[in-house]
């Protein structure tokens, strides 16, 4: 039993430790004059939700409920910059935030020199984290979303938009 708690708790100390490198990334260069950061905090995405018709329009006219997906999010962080030094940086820390986070490449599309990546991590049940990389010539933008999504939230989503 002792065995078992020490997993569960290693376990809980190494999601919550993903969860800190989106807002690591944020902290470390969110002061900088060249950088453009978003931070979007755990009571917004409550507030947010609570809005009773947060619906949006599909294109074949129904309509898609965000309240459960908006309320399961935990943070929301966006750091972007074109400072070539700063940008180098950036980019170097992304990478390694990528390499140790056990993420899993969900998409990359490529246009034009530009290139978009986008980066989960979770289970079959829950994705607990999604990172979007984007790379346009000389500027670099980082986006992660921290929460507890329910897979089948994001299969309807994606349903809607098929």
């Amino acid at each position: 039993m002792k065995k078992i708690l020490f997993i569960i708790a290693l376990t809980l100390l190494t999601v919550s430790t993903f969860a800190q490198d989106g807002r690591s990334i944020y902290n470390r260069y969110s002061d900088l004059e060249t950088v453009e950061a978003v931070y979007i905090s755990p009571a917004m995405f409550r507030l947010i939700g609570r809005i009773p018709d947060l619906n949006v329009e599909n294109e074949d006219g129904t309509k898609t409920d965000l309240s459960p997906l908006i309320q399961s999010l935990t943070g929301f962080y966006l750091v972007s910059t074109s400072d070539a030094s700063v940008k180098e940086r950036l980019d170097k820390d992304v990478q390694a935030f990528m390499d140790k986070g056990h993420y899993e490449l969900l998409m990359e599309a490529k246009d034009h020199g530009e290139k978009t990546r986008i980066y989960t991590v979770g289970d079959e049940k829950f994705v607990t984290s999604l990172v979007m990389i984007a790379l346009a010539g000389d500027e670099t933008s980082f986006i992660c979303l921290d929460g507890k999504i329910r897979q089948s939230d994001i299969d309807k989503l994606a349903e809607k938009v098929r």
